[in-house]
């Protein structure tokens, strides 16, 4: 894991350091953040849906030990949408609290609403978190240039730097390379984390955008063979139940040890696979659940698992070794 940041601050210093003017650096100076797992953490919950903060805290020991690389706070896994903005901050400053410099906080604060996006931004850009993560608007359904204004305008009002986060499957909108390639040139933007499980983009992703631009898988079931395709890890679910072999598999990928990968994820296959049966993070907190590290809570519209795709899930886990 690198924490350099690409900051207009640090480019500044940078550009100092070696006599050069700041714009040109800011052309060619993008810095890769971290390199393997990131869990895309569950938020834990009480049954009756309040969020169990002492949970969290050993959650947050739990992957601390384990060897993950980073923490994302209230992303999807988290069920951001569901918590109101008072929640959304509290949570995120307990991680911070808990994490206690250990682990990189990564803070998901994107919506659908560029407005207020910026002002959810701010108020957690107070607390020493170390980057952002901002979904794709959803529902609204944005152009090209749409998605590339949206993100350039929360960017110029933000401190820390940005991760993309492309995930067409549930916003309705895919960001293309070319779009990303664009973004990759704004100083805060260092990273995309792209779920949309095809794998070419990868190699496009790399053509076009900044030189060191972050790349970060969001789709477990390709996370290895995209970092063996040049990506620097990925912002796993899988993670939040065997993340000590996550981290394992993504070092051996980024080592380019593919033989070694590929033994490490194949017995993690059927999670990448069953934890998606039902709405993410339905199966995940279920699975977690089971393994006595979380409470059985989850905010509607989600629902706990169903009856028929539990046994399911206990046989991914049970392949897997879990317990």
């Amino acid at each position: 894991m690198v924490r350099v940041l690409r900051s207009v601050e640090a480019v500044s210093t940078i550009a100092g350091l070696f006599g050069r003017p700041t714009a040109d650096v800011l052309e060619s100076t993008c810095i890769i953040m971290y390199h393997g797992s990131l869990v895309a953490l569950v938020t834990p919950m009480g049954v009756d849906g309040q969020i169990d903060y002492e949970c969290l805290r050993q959650l947050v020991d739990w992957h601390v030990a384990q060897g993950t690389a980073a923490l994302v706070i209230a992303g999807t896994t988290g069920e951001s949408v569901t918590l109101d903005k008072k929640e959304h901050v509290e949570l995120i400053r307990a991680a911070v609290e808990f994490a206690a410099g250990r682990l990189p906080i990564v803070a998901g604060t994107g919506s659908n609403s560029t407005q207020q996006t910026i002002e959810l931004s701010q108020t957690v850009g107070r607390l020493p978190i170390d980057a952002f993560l901002m979904v794709t608007p959803y529902y609204n359904k944005p152009t090209q240039e749409g998605l590339y204004q949206h993100f350039c305008v929360i960017a110029d009002a933000v401190d820390q730097p940005v991760m993309l986060y492309n995930v067409p499957g549930r916003t309705a909108v895919d960001m293309l390379p070319e779009t990303v390639a664009r973004l990759s040139e704004h100083p805060r933007i260092f990273a995309i984390k792209d779920a949309t499980g095809d794998l070419d983009r990868v190699a496009r992703i790399i053509e076009l955008c900044q030189p060191g631009f972050g790349l970060y898988s969001g789709d477990d079931a390709t996370a290895r063979e995209f970092m063996l395709r040049g990506g620097h890890g990925v912002v796993s679910v899988t993670s939040n139940v065997a993340p000590a072999r996550m981290a394992a598999m993504c070092e051996a990928a980024l080592a380019g040890n593919a033989e070694a990968a590929a033994q490490i994820d194949a017995g993690l296959a059927d999670l990448h696979r069953d934890l998606f049966v039902e709405a993410n993070p339905i199966p995940v907190k279920w699975a977690l659940e089971r393994m006595g590290r979380i409470p059985a809570g989850i905010r509607l519209p989600l629902t706990r698992l169903s009856a028929a795709q539990q046994p399911i899930v206990e046989a991914a886990m049970a392949r897997a070794e879990l317990n």
